[in-house]
């Protein structure tokens, strides 16, 4: 939500940061951010009633958004009649399909006033028809602050000289302008923090690196997993050395696993993983709605470990993100294995399906999970800086991802895990694609076709290597594949593709992991 800051505490009121001018929405919304510490917001956001905060929301708008209050309408709901969190969960989901392109652009605004937002992005269009997402300066300085538990907690920017390299795409597209403005918020709070901003060309990236990084005492990159892992991969080959750099990486935009985080770590020279690198969930939609901490990492690394306890907490045979978030910020629900989520933003939104599996598990239920199988996350950690009692929120990605074989669901993170085995992960830059086809006869079989590494050459014994390796992986991770597919039907037959081929791999274009 929008914060009001007052001298006494803080307030979290949209109706108030509403009913005053827009200039004084961002003195308010500065005052807050560069007077309040983060550790006081976050306090705050353990403290205070989320629940209630949600349904303060709701009621603006109903009197502030015109397009919700025909959805309303339509949808037969009498907003008087929902005064309680109870009422609240009663309310029909928001989506693309009921809301966004059904209303006019500015009706979904506060007030149908497209003006009161200064920005508009785009959203990647990778399930349609992009969309655009009119923003505030003062929805930006929200999502700084998630940025700011990055920055602070995990790599100690307000002690370091840092460069952050934003490598997202830049222009219209979502991440790389919003990304750019939350890191320059950060430095004019006071870190000794410089931004560059390349956005997704590699040689630019290198060369900024090789030309300014050394004037700096940490280095942060800041962009999707993959093309990241490109852009280091390209490095060694170009013979910069990144260890001398002191690198962290901020992740968006797709899960990876444990593996992927200790294989690029290993190769820029990492010698603290958990604090080094951390992944940011966040949409188009709204920004930013959690991110890792070094407690939620430390769980993750160990479920990863141990893949009868990860699926008996989250119940699937995949290792999600995991995420801790401010529920007064973000307020997250759950409706059949799929997450809803309230907030303030330029187009606000109430219960929205945002088509992300997942789940919600509170602070102190993850805890006494972990403990009762054994492993007490807080004594692992070097430190306690930057632990909150915030709950955590974990999200698979979307289910069209998922292929079905022989009725076991199969998962492109069981794939990836394949991919970055110390034996294989030199010969391949980590995408893939998989999909079930059939023979003459009609017998399903499991392709994966797989992007080499530059001036790797395809052979014989490469293929039977990764196949096995993904072969093992899934056996491992994923009960399913385990259990129903039968023995002679388990090895994935592997196509091996040059770097950038149209046929799989296209340059320009968001990867997808399944056809």
């Amino acid at each position: 939500m929008n914060c009001f800051w007052q001298e006494s505490s803080l307030v979290f009121d949209v109706q108030i940061m509403l009913s005053i001018s827009q200039s004084q929405r961002v003195l308010a919304a500065f005052q807050s951010f560069f007077q309040v510490p983060l550790a006081t917001k976050l306090q705050s956001a353990v403290t205070s009633d989320a629940k209630a905060i949600a349904v303060n929301l709701f009621q603006a708008m109903v009197k502030r958004v015109p397009a919700y209050q025909a959805f309303l309408q339509e949808q037969g709901i009498e907003p008087q009649s929902i005064q309680s969190f109870d009422d609240f969960q009663t309310l029909p989901l928001i989506t693309k399909n009921n809301y966004l392109q059904r209303y006019p652009l500015k009706d979904r605004c506060w007030d149908g006033v497209l003006e009161s937002c200064d920005l508009i992005a785009v959203s990647s269009g990778s399930t349609g028809k992009p969309t655009f997402w009119p923003r505030f300066i003062t929805d930006e300085l929200q999502i700084a602050s998630r940025f700011e538990q990055i920055f602070l907690d995990s790599f100690q920017a307000d002690q370091q000289r840092t460069l952050a390299v934003v490598c997202f795409p830049m222009g219209t597209w979502v991440g790389g302008l919003f990304t750019t403005n939350c890191c320059r918020h950060l430095a004019a709070k006071g870190y000794p923090l410089t931004i560059i901003a390349p956005g997704n060309h590699k040689t630019e990236i290198l060369r900024v690196i090789r030309d300014l990084g050394s004037d700096f005492e940490q280095l942060v990159l800041l962009g999707y997993p993959p093309f990241i892992k490109d852009v280091i991969d390209t490095g060694i080959i170009e013979n910069i050395l990144w260890a001398n750099y002191q690198v962290k990486g901020v992740f968006a935009g797709e899960v990876f696993s444990e593996e992927w985080r200790s294989l690029v770590g290993n190769r820029l020279g990492s010698t603290n993983f958990i604090y080094d690198f951390a992944s940011l969930y966040g949409t188009a939609d709204a920004g930013v709605l959690g991110n890792e901490t070094p407690l939620s990492i430390t769980i993750r690394r160990f479920l990863a470990q141990q893949p009868d306890i990860a699926r008996e907490l989250f119940g699937e045979s995949r290792l999600p993100t995991l995420v801790q978030y401010d529920p007064t910020h973000r307020f997250f629900e759950v409706e059949d294995g799929t997450l809803l989520f309230s907030g303030d933003n330029g187009i606000p939104l109430i219960r929205y399906y945002i088509a992300d599996n997942g789940g919600i598990i509170p602070y102190l239920e993850m805890l006494d999970f972990l403990r009762k199988h054994g492993f007490d996350p807080l004594a692992h950690l070097q430190n306690q800086r930057g632990i909150y009692p915030l709950p955590f929120v974990y999200v698979f990605g979307r289910s069209q991802f998922t292929l079905s074989y022989f009725g076991a669901n199969i998962y492109p993170e069981n794939i990836a895990v394949g991919l970055e085995q110390t034996d294989i992960q030199d010969w391949v830059t980590g995408k893939f694609v998989m999909e079930i086809l059939e023979d003459t006869d009609h017998n399903p079989h499991l392709a994966i076709a797989v992007e080499l590494a530059p001036n790797i050459k395809a052979d014989n014994e490469k293929v039977a290597k990764i196949a096995h390796s993904i072969q093992t992986q899934l056996i491992r991770l994923n009960s399913e594949f385990a259990n129903y597919v039968p023995a002679r039907s388990q090895s994935p037959q592997i196509s091996l593709w040059s770097m950038g081929d149209p046929t799989y791999f296209p340059i320009g274009v968001k990867h997808r992991y399944t056809r």
